[in-house]
C-alpha cells in the first residue's frame, strides 16, 4: 500500500514507480517537462474493446438479457471507440448477447459515422419516417437473442419509452449490472492512460503555481493552468481556481474574488488522455498561512491518510467515508455533512468519466477490488470564509491502494516543487 508518508518520501528522494503488478506505468514520468503525443501511452486497442464486448456478452447470458442498447457517450466509446454526440435522433450501439454488435443510426449520418468508426461493425440506418426502435428489435431478432433489452443508464427516457412501445414483446431493464462491473475495474492499459493524465495535470500545476500573483482573479489563474495543460499536448476537461471566500463552496461562487495576502486558493483541475481523465485538487495560502488555515489544511491531509489506511481489498467502499467522518466529528467538524466540515462524499470513481462508479460515500457496501479507481478528497469547508481540498486519485492493486500522484507535502509547497 502506498501511503502519503512513504509516497512523499520516495518521490521527493527521486521519483516513485506506480502501476499494477506487471505494468510499466510510471508516476511523474511526464511531470518534469513538456509532454507531446510521442510520450503518451497508446490509446485503447480494438483487441481490448473486443475483450470488453466478450465479457459483456458473458454477463448478458448469465443475466438472461437479449442484448444491451447504448446511446452516444463514454460507454459507447468504451465498447466501440466511436465518439458520437447525442442529438434529437437516436444513434445507438446494440450489443447482442451473442453475435456481432450493430450501430443503428440515421441514414443521412452514415457517411460521417463511418469516418469516425475505429472498429469494423455493421451499420443499420433508418430514414426519417422509420422507427429506430423497431430496427433495434430487429437486430436482436436476427441474432436469435431471447430475453429483455438492457438499457445503459445514460440513455434518455424517449429511448426506453420507444422500445417499450415498439418492441412490447421484450421487457426493458437496466444494463447497469452489465456495464458497471466492467467499467469500474480498470485494465493495466487504462491505468497507464490515467497515470499519464495525472502526470500532465501535475506538470501543468507546477508550471502555473510560480506565476500566480497578488491581484489575480480565479479566471486569471485558470487561464494560466489551461495554457500549461494545452502546452503538453492535451485538452483540459475542467479548471476551477477558487480564490478566498469562493474556496468555501466546493464548486465555487459566481462572485469575483481578487487574490490578496493570506488568501486561500483552491484549484481543482483535470485533463483527458485518449478518453481517460485526471482530477487533482490543491489548496494553499498566498503568503503566510494563519493558525486556523494551517489547522484545517493539516486535518484534511490526515483525512487523506485515513482513506489510504482504510482502503483494503474486500472492504466496503462506504467504510472509507465512515472512517474519515469519525475523525472529523472527533475534531469538531460536522457532524455528518453539516458545515463547517466535509459537506460532500469523500470520493468518486473515475476513469473515462470524471465521476463514475464507485462512490466513496456512506452506505456503499460494494467491496473494493483490484483495478477500482477513485478520488481521495475529504475536504473541509467553512462557508463564507475559506475551504481546503487536497485531492489525489487512487487505484487499487492486489497490494492495496496506490496514489496516481504524490499528495501535497506542505501548505507552502502544495505542488511538491
Amino acid at each position: 500500500m502506498t501511503t502519503r508518508r512513504n509516497f512523499l518520501k520516495s518521490s521527493l528522494a527521486g521519483g516513485a514507480l506506480l502501476g499494477l503488478p506487471g505494468t510499466a506505468a510510471s508516476a511523474n514520468a511526464l511531470s518534469l517537462g513538456r509532454a507531446d503525443a510521442s510520450q503518451l501511452p497508446p490509446p485503447i486497442s480494438n483487441e481490448e474493446r473486443e475483450e470488453r464486448i466478450a465479457r459483456a456478452q458473458a454477463l448478458m447470458q448469465q443475466q438472461g438479457l437479449a442484448g444491451i442498447v447504448i446511446e452516444a457517450g463514454t460507454s459507447m466509446l468504451y465498447f466501440s471507440g466511436l465518439g458520437w454526440r447525442q442529438s434529437s435522433r437516436l444513434t445507438a450501439l446494440v450489443l447482442p448477447a451473442s453475435g456481432d454488435p450493430v450501430v443503428v443510426a440515421p441514414a443521412f449520418e452514415e457517411g460521417k459515422l463511418r469516418e469516425l468508426m475505429v472498429m469494423e461493425m455493421e451499420v443499420r440506418t433508418w430514414q426519417e419516417h422509420e422507427s429506430p426502435f423497431a430496427m433495434i428489435g430487429g437486430v436482436l431478432d436476427d441474432r436469435g437473442a431471447d430475453g429483455a433489452i438492457g438499457l445503459e443508464r445514460t440513455a434518455r427516457f424517449f429511448v426506453a419509452d420507444g422500445l417499450r412501445s415498439v418492441v412490447p414483446s421484450r421487457e426493458v431493464v437496466s444494463a447497469t449490472p452489465v456495464v458497471s462491473p466492467l467499467r469500474q475495474i480498470k485494465s493495466p492499459r487504462e491505468i497507464a492512460l490515467m497515470q499519464a493524465a495525472n502526470d500532465i495535470t501535475m506538470a501543468a500545476y507546477r508550471e502555473t503555481y510560480p506565476q500566480i500573483e497578488t491581484g489575480m482573479t480565479g479566471s486569471d489563474i485558470a487561464a494560466l493552468m489551461n495554457a500549461a495543460t494545452r502546452a503538453r499536448g492535451v485538452d483540459p476537461v475542467f479548471t476551477l481556481a477558487l480564490v478566498g471566500e469562493a474556496s468555501s463552496y466546493p464548486h465555487g461562487s459566481r462572485e469575483i474574488h481578487t487574490l490578496r495576502e493570506r488568501t486561500v486558493i483552491l484549484m481543482d483541475c483535470g485533463c483527458d488522455v485518449h478518453g481517460y481523465k485526471s482530477d487533482i485538487s490543491r489548496t494553499w495560502v498566498h503568503g503566510e498561512p494563519n493558525a486556523e488555515q494551517l489547522r484545517v489544511w493539516n486535518t484534511v491531509c490526515r483525512g487523506q491518510d485515513i482513506v489510504m489506511e482504510t482502503a483494503r481489498l474486500g472492504t466496503p467502499i462506504g467504510a472509507i467515508d465512515d472512517a474519515v467522518r469519525r475523525y472529523y466529528d472527533a475534531e469538531g467538524w460536522g457532524p455528518n455533512y453539516g458545515p463547517p466540515g466535509l459537506t460532500h462524499r469523500t470520493g468518486h470513481g473515475i476513469g473515462m468519466d470524471v465521476h463514475e462508479d464507485q462512490f466513496v460515500v456512506r452506505g456503499n457496501e460494494t467491496p473494493l477490488e483490484a483495478g477500482m479507481c477513485f478520488s481521495n478528497e475529504p475536504g473541509i469547508y467553512l462557508p463564507g470564509r475559506f475551504g481546503v481540498r487536497s485531492e489525489d486519485c487512487v487505484y487499487m492493486t492486489e497490494d492495496g491502494p496506490q496514489f496516481f500522484t504524490a499528495p501535497a507535502p506542505r501548505i507552502n509547497n502544495p505542488m511538491g516543487i
